[in-house]
């Protein structure tokens, strides 16, 4: 029974909110970790995040909320990680409790900077996690709009499709659809990539490019997102599902995107660091591009938008000078 299962949330963020909000609509207890002991004496008080969607309320009730990590490890069966990708190595090395024989889904959108890997492949690679207990949450889908309950649409990851059903049925409600896919490494690439892409998106933007370029920007943006992940994990896939196609609209014209903000910041003058300390929330797509960069110099994938974008970021370059060059190398 759903009910019987115990899963945990691990993070404090907008993205961990909505999980939560979306397990409180199946399970009658959700576990969640959350660092800021301020955050959870405040949800227990107000029913909402203090920080974060706080227009997504909770029935307290349903909540094991704790600021020991591995308290939470030892309650749950079924652990989901929403931590941003910098922070993941801090918190795991935190964990003192063998949870080796867990069920662990990623619902991170990046890669884990101390290993170069994908979160999936830092948990089977270093951790010791089987690959057959392993999955991944992906889009399209925003925070916000599940907070709203809006409909969305979700795939659930994993080579054990008996755990991805599991997943599925503990998050599906009336304004969440799902999907299930054994495309653990494709689909977790491609929600890093279109963080990527839709800094683009925003850089543009923030030159003051229109919708027309967008388009051009958006159709490229897939084709480079195909390459890529063909030259890491060579599988049959339809690069136009939603999952890597859909995850990469919402992401790249959304207003709730991040880093479609952090990329019109960086576009209208915003120095890296002016943009990342006006912004509340991070931008994965700003680690992801040095990776995914890095990684590439091994793979040779023709990749233009995240040369740009990389060299925009990283290497100091103008904008508008880069930008000027991408137009001629896209179609």
């Amino acid at each position: 029974m759903k009910n019987d299962i115990k899963i945990a949330v691990f993070g404090g963020g907008s993205w961990a909110t909505a999980i939560v909000k979306m397990l409180c609509e199946n399970l009658s207890t959700v576990g969640w970790y959350m660092r800021s002991q301020y955050a959870i004496d405040y949800i227990k008080k107000n029913d909402h995040n203090p920080k974060y969607i706080p227009s997504a309320t909770f029935n307290v009730e349903k909540l094991n909320l704790t600021s020991d990590i591995n308290e939470m490890v030892r309650y749950a069966d079924v652990l989901i990680f929403a931590i941003p990708s910098a922070f993941v190595k801090n918190e795991l090395d935190k964990i003192t409790e063998d949870y080796t024989s867990k069920i662990i889904f990623s619902a991170i959108k990046g890669i884990v900077p101390e290993t170069g890997l994908i979160v999936g492949e830092h948990f089977n690679k270093h951790l010791d996690i089987p690959i057959e207990n392993i999955g991944v949450i992906t889009g399209p889908c925003h925070a916000e709009e599940v907070a709203m309950e809006r409909l969305s649409y979700l795939t659930i990851a994993c080579q054990d499709e008996a755990k991805a059903v599991m997943l599925s049925d503990c998050i599906k409600s009336d304004f969440i659809k799902t999907k299930i896919s054994d495309d653990i490494i494709g689909t977790e690439y491609a929600a890093m990539l279109k963080n990527i892409f839709a800094i683009a998106a925003g850089i543009a933007h923030g030159l003051g490019y229109g919708d027309n370029f967008q388009s051009v920007l958006m159709s490229n943006s897939i084709r480079e997102m195909k390459r890529f992940i063909k030259k890491v994990h060579k599988m049959k896939r339809n690069i136009n599902n939603s999952a890597y196609l859909g995850d990469l609209l919402v992401t790249g014209y959304s207003t709730f995107s991040r880093n479609r903000m952090f990329g019109n910041m960086i576009g209208k003058g915003y120095t890296v660091k002016s943009a990342q300390m006006e912004m509340s929330m991070v931008a994965e797509g700003y680690y992801a591009t040095k990776s995914a960069y890095e990684i590439n110099q091994k793979n040779k994938a023709t990749t233009p938008i995240i040369d740009t974008v990389y060299g925009i970021l990283y290497e100091n370059k103008n904008p508008k000078l880069e930008f000027k060059k991408l137009t001629e190398l896209v179609d």
